[in-house]
């Protein structure tokens, strides 16, 4: 026992940590806060380091014995993850709430809920892969520019000049309408419709540190309520896709498509529970990861008057107030260095989870099998050798950088490059365009705190007031506070 436990010990450089207590503060500081921590680490420890040296530590893996979890950052170890697939693993988005999926009937919907393509590994993968890819070709997301303009154009109507909104919640809600358009082929609008009611309280719960302190089936306890939640929305989705199998046809979403899908070779279909599986981690990645990239550039921009009127200029000079053709999306260059520039500063994405699959060599260390190593797109985005002042918000820095996609990784790489970042790239340009033509959204003065570990979004909401637009891109800068203020240079 002695020898085996020496065998699997983790020998990457890190704090020291109290052996009582330690580990799980270690954990909870990570899940808490943990661009601040892993900032801490790289810069006392270099690229590659342990959350706690000896490791002990669990924060991703749904599996037993977790040896520990190893931090780095850097297109090296990028591209050192990211091409080595039948090494380096994906689990459920769901991490170690999936432990728990066999524990009761009620908990069986965690064995399909946000697994997808994160659950499945090797010849699975690339099969799954193959079986969603025409659901994501090019001419496929193109067809859905017209929902994503009657959508967007619907909720831009609702408001009122002069109103404080909460930008994050705004996307939030414009983002989930056309994700459930275009995935299920039916609009969702926030008129109390049931379904909408349970994709919100799923999904803002299921990460959440009370669910994951007591993750106990017991009335009046969160993970209780979530259950309920789940095991409704298991139903109500179950439904859905029975009534489509039964009508047989392609009716243009992303769902009935995926029930027609079949592999060539072996004649395979997706499962209801794969279905699920898929559905889930579509919507969470189309839904939340745009939310909050649109919301950080929203941000930006309200700090950048500069920019903002240039960018104003180009959607005007191009669009003349009207909604973008997918043509007229390609004529819109510092529109896609803004985003771009945006993903990087304020990477909506900030790690790449992985657990390895077999014992081998990560940047020059031995790791064990099963020890969880993420990878920090945030501070590779931020490599100074690549980007000069790499903390500044400088879109036409990309007039004359080429970064390669281990340099530059908002969307992954490799074999697991996201498989929807045409149709985030697409809906985030449609959504700025129609938006930034109508409106000015005004940052008020307040602590805007950037956190997360799936996601990085402003812990409380992004408030900015809606302006007509005046072109008073001067009004509103300044007055940040809270950490955003340290991770970006906001002196123009």
């Amino acid at each position: 026992m002695i020898a085996n436990t020496i065998e699997r010990k983790i020998t990457v450089p890190g704090p020291r940590v109290s052996p009582l207590f330690g580990h799980i503060t270690q954990v909870l500081n990570f899940v808490g806060d943990s661009i601040k921590l892993s900032s801490q680490l790289f810069d006392k420890y270099g690229s590659v380091v342990s959350l706690a040296l000896g490791g002990g530590t669990n924060v991703y893996s749904p599996y037993p014995n977790c040896p520990g979890t190893v931090l780095g950052y850097g297109a090296d170890v990028v591209r050192e993850v990211t091409t080595q697939h039948d090494i380096y693993h994906k689990c459920p988005l769901t991490a170690r709430i999936y432990s728990k999926r066999n524990d009761s009937a009620r908990t069986q919907p965690f064995r399909h809920f946000l697994v997808g393509l994160f659950g499945v590994n090797g010849a699975d993968h690339r099969q799954h892969r193959q079986l969603l890819m025409p659901a994501f070709h090019k001419s496929r997301i193109e067809a859905y520019r017209d929902e994503m303009v009657v959508i967007t154009s619907s909720e831009l109507e609702k408001l009122q000049v002069g109103e404080v909104v909460d930008t994050l919640e705004l996307m939030r809600r414009l983002t989930m309408r056309i994700a459930t358009k275009t995935l299920f082929g039916m609009d969702f609008s926030e008129n109390g419709d049931r379904f909408t009611t349970l994709l919100k309280e799923v999904f803002g719960k299921f990460g959440s540190s009370a669910v994951l302190a007591l993750p106990f089936d017991v009335p009046g306890f969160p993970f209780h309520k979530l259950l309920n939640d789940m095991v409704e929305l298991d139903a109500t989705m179950r439904d859905t896709i029975q009534q489509k199998r039964s009508a047989g046809i392609d009716s243009g979403d992303v769902l009935s498509m995926l029930i027609q899908a079949r592999d060539a070779e072996t004649g395979i279909t997706l499962t209801d529970d794969e279905l699920l599986g898929h559905l889930g981690v579509i919507y969470f990645a189309g839904h939340d990861t745009s939310a909050n990239a649109l919301t950080w550039t929203l941000f930006l921009l309200s700090q950048h008057p500069q920019v903002a009127a240039d960018l104003l200029d180009e959607l005007d000079s191009v669009l003349h107030g009207e909604a973008p053709s997918i043509e007229q999306l390609q004529q819109l260059p510092l529109l896609e260095r803004v985003i771009k520039e945006s993903m990087r500063v304020l990477s909506p994405v900030p790690w790449n989870g992985r657990v390895i699959s077999q014992d081998t060599t990560f940047s020059g260390y031995d790791l064990p099998k099963g020890t969880e190593v993420f990878v920090s797109i945030y501070h590779t985005n931020r490599a100074p050798e690549i980007y000069s002042d790499p903390e500044r918000f400088i879109p036409q820095r990309w007039e004359q950088i080429q970064p390669s996609i281990y340099e530059y990784n908002p969307f992954s790489a490799g074999s697991r490059v996201c498989i929807g970042a045409g149709f985030a790239m697409m809906e985030i340009k449609i959504i700025l365009a129609m938006l930034l033509m109508r409106y000015r959204l005004e940052f008020l003065p307040q602590q805007v705190n950037a956190k997360g570990l799936i996601v990085l979004c402003a812990e409380n909401g992004l408030s900015m007031r809606v302006c007509k637009q005046d072109r008073e891109f001067n009004r509103g800068v300044g007055g940040v506070s809270g950490n955003v203020s340290e991770m970006v240079d906001l002196v123009e």
